[in-house]
């Protein structure tokens, strides 16, 4: 049993075209909403327009995305599920979506050009483009969560259970590839004219999606009717979990609890590495972002290879090892607050951080064998991961408050949660390959 390389490639170009759309939507987004504040211009020191916003508005619509996705994404599984069209079950919705997305994405820094430079920061003087601006972002949003479920969910219908960790991490290899292609190509572009980085990720993800749809074909069942299964009305609206298999429903409780457990704890890492960076080591914010990128770069080039680790030394295994790993080096950087060492654990951290990541996925969707169900419970797995993004920044914000702004802490909050992530797994009996 060999893998298709060349399918999962094509699948991955839609994952690809999903990750340049998020990179650039939360690279450049950020900035338009909190432009013209004083206090925010005297730290950048590129001139954009923009609305004024502060950090914490800022923060509340770059969430609204994860609160999207947390409803909507698991709804769009179940509904795909029991879709049976001419194209399949899963392209309805993602050709239907894709060009929604896409052209709201492209028209966000049309509405930015709407705003008057002699009133740039008030968004009470620029209430027009504001809303504009609002309504494309909802409709980005709102199209992107409808998008992502059933071109993730391609992978399980295509690949065979004990290929599946394979398959994630040439998928995941393809989405660091996307976010590499916007910010180091789109993202120069945004100096020339703020809308280059937002068009041609738009454009970008269109050819995506139309080479994805003329080269994979969805498997034969996805054309036929058929009748719903017990278990299918009894998982839609996530009601009537009881009338799952007791082994099943345990195993997926906990597994879904260990994937919100370590998302919170790398959420502490994402969000406040530059502020710990910037105020215990010293470095300045764009230092502190090329650092970070280590552990992106380490991921990418891990991403297949922990694959394929999964597949042989088992996933469950290898998610505990991946999670124990990066919470020792963590606690490391914790007491040895050097540049050269934290970016070594960085470095290293990705690597860990591609053997949980790679095989969470196919862990969750071989929970059950059932094949119609296969977007379901991708639907719920990004219901854990999604959770973990709301609650993660805030929690972790909190903490970092209560012990006086220091940033160092998130080297002890991460492992925490690390930890919990391994009590949840060591108890998850189903999961693994099956034949």
């Amino acid at each position: 049993m060999k893998l298709d390389w060349r399918k999962t490639f094509m699948i991955g170009l839609g994952f690809l075209g999903i990750s340049v759309i998020w990179q650039v939507y939360n690279t450049f987004v950020p900035l338009f909403l909190q432009s013209g504040d004083p206090a925010f211009d005297a730290q950048t020191e590129i001139a954009v327009l923009g609305f004024g916003l502060s950090a914490t508005w800022a923060g509340i619509i770059m969430t609204l995305d994860n609160i999207a996705a947390l409803f909507i994404l698991p709804l769009v599984g179940i509904w795909s599920d029991r879709t049976r069209t001419r194209i399949g079950r899963r392209f309805p919705y993602i050709l239907a979506a894709a060009p929604v997305a896409a052209i709201s994405f492209a028209l966000i820094p049309v509405a930015i050009a709407r705003i008057d430079p002699a009133t740039s920061g008030s968004v009470t003087a620029n209430a027009g483009p504001f809303a504009f601006f609002m309504v494309v972002a909802g409709l980005m949003l709102l199209a992107m969560a409808f998008f992502r479920t059933p071109v993730i969910a391609l992978m399980p219908d295509l690949t065979p259970s004990g290929l599946r960790s394979k398959a994630n991490g040439v998928i995941n290899f393809m989405g660091g590839v996307g976010g590499v292609i916007a910010a180091l190509g789109f993202g120069s572009l945004f100096d020339f004219d703020p809308g280059f980085p937002f068009w041609l990720a738009a454009v970008l993800m269109i050819v995506a999606v139309v080479l994805l749809f003329i080269t994979v074909k969805e498997p034969k069942s996805a054309f036929e009717a058929h009748e719903k299964s017990d278990e299918e009305e009894a998982l839609f609206g996530l009601k009537g979990m009881s009338r799952i298999p007791s082994e099943h429903r345990r195993s997926l409780l906990l597994l879904m609890l260990a994937i919100f457990g370590w998302f919170v704890g790398y959420n502490a890492i994402d969000t406040f590495f530059s502020s710990y960076a910037v105020t215990t080591l010293g470095i300045s914010a764009g230092a502190a972002s090329r650092m970070f990128s280590i552990a992106l770069i380490t991921f990418i080039l891990a991403a297949i290879p922990a694959g394929y680790f999964g597949t042989w030394f088992g996933r469950k295994r290898t998610i505990v090892l991946g999670l124990g790993i990066f919470a020792v080096l963590l606690v490391v950087a914790f007491f040895v607050p050097d540049t050269l060492v934290v970016s070594v654990i960085l470095g290293v951290g990705g690597i860990a951080w591609a053997l949980v990541n790679i095989n969470s996925l196919p862990m969750v969707v071989d929970i059950t064998q059932d094949e119609r169900l296969l977007g379901t419970y991708t639907g719920l797995y990004y219901f854990a991961s999604q959770s973990a993004a709301i609650v993660g920044p805030m929690l972790n914000g909190v903490i970092i408050d209560l012990t006086g702004r220091n940033y160092a802490s998130i080297f002890v909050v991460t492992p925490a949660f690390f930890v919990l992530a391994i009590l949840f797994m060591l108890r998850v009996t189903r999961g693994e390959a099956y034949t």
